[in-house]
């Protein structure tokens, strides 16, 4: 049995209706109550172990956004979007931040700690792998939530700008991140497209499907 809510072409529709918006109207605001879904769909997003180690934060104060366009190449989506993501790592993953997950997921699902010891020992041990660069695993695991936040968005009719354009150094530095233990990773201005943005009328460009896939 499937749980369709949404047609097929629905989401295609969606989809192709996004684009990385280049010009926001900062006259639009996003509704709390629909802020609040795109934020609930960054928290279910996957990660790998479900470890989620990472942490997103929103930009609200419009100084600091004024600030932070110097620092992103110019793009002024950053100040003018409704609302600016920034999606960062945790900059420490070790035993104390496998057990805390460990925990929660007893307690959740009404297990004990006993059960998942085997499972715990997994995380630590690919953790503690001196071969895994820590920084880009949790990094790979960012995109995956940008991914499913955008989707979210497009669906919902909400614009994004997806950006690594900008300088984490001066993020991190201006928001307090790395004494909040976390480095900024992509940066995503989030709300409604001005009317004049050219770029919102330009035909997508995708190689065919039939380029793209292949069946083996």
């Amino acid at each position: 049995m499937t749980n369709t809510v949404i047609s097929s072409e629905q989401v295609l529709e969606q989809l192709r209706w996004r684009y990385a918006t280049k010009k926001f109207d900062p006259s639009k605001k996003i509704s709390d109550p629909l802020w609040h879904t795109l934020l609930e769909s960054l928290v279910l997003a996957p990660s790998s172990f479900g470890l989620q180690p990472w942490k997103f934060f929103v930009i609200n104060n419009q100084q600091l956004k004024e600030q932070l366009v110097e620092h992103s190449w110019g793009q002024k989506q950053v100040a003018d979007a409704s609302h600016l993501l920034v999606l960062a790592i945790k900059l420490e993953i070790g035993e104390a931040e496998v057990d805390h997950y460990i925990q929660s997921i007893a307690q959740i699902r009404g297990t004990s700690i006993e059960q998942l010891e085997g499972f715990s020992k997994t995380i630590k041990g690919f953790l503690s792998n001196p071969n895994l660069d820590i920084k880009q695993w949790t990094s790979k695991q960012v995109y995956i939530a940008l991914g499913q936040f955008m989707t979210t968005a497009a669906i919902l009719g909400v614009d994004t700008c997806p950006m690594e354009g900008f300088n984490p150094a001066k993020y991190d530095e201006i928001l307090g991140l790395t004494a909040k233990g976390y480095h900024s990773v992509l940066v995503c201005p989030t709300g409604y497209r001005a009317e004049d943005d050219k770029n919102a009328s330009l035909a997508k460009v995708r190689f065919p499907l039939e380029e793209m896939i292949e069946n083996i």
